[in-house]
């Protein structure tokens, strides 16, 4: 039996990097596609309106741990060969898309309608409505729940480690398997979750209260 040493934290620490690395990927890219999403849900368009709702309520009604397994062995089996981390880079994206795009949907339609008026009165376009009106004060309701959203992202890579992505909490079974230490182990494992999570919600605590979200 080994025992719990600098090494195993330096390890942990780099995995944690890869954590980080997913986090960040998955929400650059989920924003993206999310964004598009909230205005496909915000679109005059039923058709639009409909085929986002469902793209939402398909990929909210399936587990993340699902998604994980379709991309990685799902595809494969079709023949696509994914390493672990295009296989979750791409399941976190598809997962995040559906969320994000719900909490911007709902910043949007949060915009008092009074707003999209005015706007019109003024002869802007849609684009113009969405590009100098609505989206600058959409974006101020956006900040804390998205920022809160990040914590839940990070949390939620350490699914990742059921395709073999090396994550920090996959990092963390690996050394526990060797040391037999879980107790202290998975104690440091929690405790570079916190200072990765910690910081994040309470920047989304203090935007919050900076931009005074619920007295608009």
């Amino acid at each position: 039996m080994n025992h719990f040493s600098f090494i195993h934290i330096s390890y942990l620490l780099q995995a944690a990097l890869w954590t980080i690395a997913l986090s960040l990927i998955a929400f650059v890219g989920g924003g993206l596609f999310g964004f598009i999403i909230a205005l496909l849900r915000t679109s005059r368009s039923t058709a639009l309106r409909r085929l986002a709702s469902g793209y939402i309520q398909i990929v909210q009604g399936i587990p993340l741990l699902v998604v994980l397994f379709i991309a990685y062995f799902g595809l494969s089996i079709a023949g696509f060969k994914l390493s672990a981390l295009v296989a979750a880079a791409i399941s976190f994206t598809i997962y995040c898309a559906a969320f994000l795009g719900e909490i911007w949907r709902g910043c949007i339609e949060a915009v008092p309608k009074t707003q999209w008026e005015a706007s019109e009165c003024l002869g802007f376009n849609r684009f113009e409505q969405l590009q100098k009106v609505i989206l600058p004060q959409a974006a101020r309701i956006a900040v804390p729940p998205t920022v809160g959203f990040m914590v839940q992202i990070v949390k939620n890579t350490s699914l990742a480690s059921i395709i073999g992505f090396v994550d920090l909490s996959r990092a963390g079974q690996i050394i526990n398997n060797s040391t037999f230490q879980p107790f202290t182990v998975f104690g440091v494992v929690a405790l570079i979750y916190f200072c990765i999570c910690y910081p994040l919600s309470s920047l989304s605590k203090s935007l919050e209260r900076k931009l005074n979200v619920g007295h608009r």
